[in-house]
Parts: C-alpha cells; structure tokens; sequence
C-alpha cells in the first residue's frame, strides 16, 4: 500500500491557474500534498537520501539537554499542581473552571514528554529516562509506557503499516462534517475516555499486564491523596485529573493525531506519510508542546530530541527536503480540510 504518484491522484498545477499549494487545501479529495511541493531531494555531505542528518550535524542534533528536560519534567508537576492550588486559593467557581481546563492541556504534556521517554531520548541516563518516564510522566497519567513504546516503534517502523497502532486515528480522511463532529462529541463527553480506562482495568486479568496496571493504580493512589491535600477536598482527584483525562485530553489528542498523520498513507517518503504544519505560540501552547508540532522532522529521524526539532527542520529546509507550499499555514486549515468529505467519505473508524 505504497502511496507513490501511481496511486495518489495527480496534482494539475500548471493547468489549474486558481491551483493553492496544501498550505491552503491538499490534492482535492484526498489529504495528499501534491506532487509538485515534493521533488527530489538530492543528499549531500549532511543528509542521507531519505533526509537523516549524518556526520557532525547528526552528532549536534543527537546531543540530549538532559538538565534543560529535567527542569521541563518538574515544570509540568509544578503546573498540574499549581493551577489547583491557586484555584482553592482565588475560592471563585471561574478559576475551578480554568484549572479544570488547564489539568487537559496538562495531560498533553505529559503525553508529549513520555513520548520522549519512550525514545529514550528524555536524559541520557537510561535507567533515568525510565524511571522518570514511567513513574513521573507515564503512571500519573494512565499509560502502560512499556506497551506504548513497543507500539510506537511500530508506528515508526512503518507509518501506516500492518502493525500501525493508531491506524483508527488516522484512515478514512477527509471526512464528513457529521463524522468529524460524532467524533469530537464522544471524545468531549468521556465516552472514548471511559473505554480507554475500562481497558486499563480489564488488563489486571491479564497476568502479563498486571504488574504494570497495579503501578498505574498505586500511583492514582498517591495522586488522590496529593490532589485532596492541595485542593483541600477528597473530589479534586475525580474532577481536576480523571475527568480531563477522559474528555480535554482526548479531543486535543485526536485533533493533533489528525494533525500528524490523518488521511495520509504508507510510503518511504516520509512527506506523504506526516503532515508539516506551520507553527503559532498558541498551538504551542495548547496541544503541541514541546516542539512536537515539528512532526514531520521528528519522523525523519526519530533520534534527535524535540528541543533539537526546529534546527533540523531548518537545515531541512535549507537542503530543498522540505520545500515551499508543503506545510499547512496553520492547524485550522488542516482541520477544516479534514471535514471536507462528503457523507459516505472516510472509512469506519471505532475512535
């Protein structure tokens, strides 16, 4: 399922005068940039062929800043807790409100940095990386990252792929509007939440899974109790934890994974499996932190660290790797693309 110029449909730019680049909408139909943003990337003395950095470039990228991410690691506890504690301080039902808001965008950034740490690239220290990945960044917020990271390398392995784990977020697009919204409503309301945490529970019947499961429960345990002691009631834990858990961060989730990867299709070029999206503060700030919306550069070469993404986004620009008009101007674009589809576009998908 090579998605190559053979079975993509065919851009006509010079046919087409009020022809746009994917910066305002994709080959019609599809999520595709046209083949005329691609061409053929030429490799020199610092890029291989499929645009991984070699020689001294690859040895400044790989360097990992593990004193600047050890610093990230406590900034985002100190958030998590520290927007509780000063709605309990204000005592105004708008900051329980805010803070309730702002433990969603929390969770993403705990997602973003145990992605790190499932590359191993969190500190250089591995037994450091796992430790602070599991029990600092994966268990407060419900991830197995031992099961997470054997899926993920499959995920980079081969985008779209037999073995592809998130292939549900990411097939069938564009879609249409109704989809897209029963989407966002089930995501918004818990119910893809809820199943996600019946799963969780479940796995304690599994004696495979089971240890790792009983580690994620303690450690809700002590998040419960923390929780309590800083918003000074026993449902602050259910409220400012588990429910943004089950309904912010799963709609800024599925809205960065269509971001990633949606409606494109399995290739050797990484430019037709990953969208490249131009980056705002405000997107930064609320679900792609981290320099995690630098995606298409990350899936170049999964080794370099994300503080080390938008250098080597640069260089791959100024090599022709990535040209001018293949990235979104922004992410609402993309999304609106994404719901362009007509009734019966988009294949059925269970998330």
């Amino acid at each position: 399922m090579d998605a190559t110029p053979s079975t993509r449909p065919a851009a006509d730019a010079t046919n087409d005068p009020t022809y746009e680049p994917p910066g305002s909408r994709a080959v019609d139909g599809t999520m595709f940039p046209p083949d005329s943003v691609l061409g053929e990337f030429v490799p020199s003395e610092r890029f291989r062929p499929d645009g991984r950095p070699v020689g001294a470039l690859r040895d400044q990228l790989y360097r990992i800043p593990n004193l600047a991410n050890a610093a990230h690691v406590l900034g985002i506890w100190l958030q998590s807790v520290g927007v509780i504690a000063l709605a309990r301080w204000w005592g105004n039902p708008v900051g329980w409100v805010i803070a309730f808001l702002m433990c969603g965008r929390a969770m993403v950034r705990f997602a973003i940095l145990m992605h790190e740490a499932s590359h191993r690239l969190l500190f250089s220290n591995r037994r450091a990386n796992d430790l602070v990945g599991k029990w600092l960044i994966a268990y407060p917020v419900f991830t197995p990252i031992e099961a997470y990271r054997r899926g993920h390398m499959a995920h980079h392995r081969e985008e779209f792929g037999p073995r592809e784990p998130d292939i549900a977020f990411y097939r069938g697009y564009p879609i249409s509007p109704r989809s897209w919204w029963r989407k966002m409503r089930r995501d918004a309301l818990g119910v893809s939440g809820w199943k996600n945490l019946k799963a969780l529970i479940m796995a304690t019947r599994s004696s495979t899974a089971r240890p790792v499961v009983l580690r994620i429960l303690a450690t809700q345990v002590v998040m419960f109790a923390l929780l309590w002691a800083v918003g000074g009631q026993w449902w602050v834990w259910p409220v400012f934890w588990l429910l943004p858990w089950m309904t912010v961060w799963r709609v800024l989730n599925r809205l960065r994974a269509v971001a990633e990867h949606g409606g494109l299709g399995a290739s050797p070029d990484r430019r037709v499996t990953t969208h490249h999206v131009r980056q705002s503060q405000l997107a930064k700030f609320v679900f792609v932190p981290f320099n995690t919306g630098y995606h298409l550069a990350h899936h170049v070469d999964i080794g370099v660290p994300f503080s080390k993404l938008p250098a080597l986004q640069a260089a791959l620009e100024s090599e022709g790797y990535i040209q001018p008009g293949l990235a979104w101007p922004n992410y609402r674009t993309l999304w609106r693309h994404a719901h362009s589809g007509s009734t019966q576009a988009g294949a059925p998908s269970s998330s």
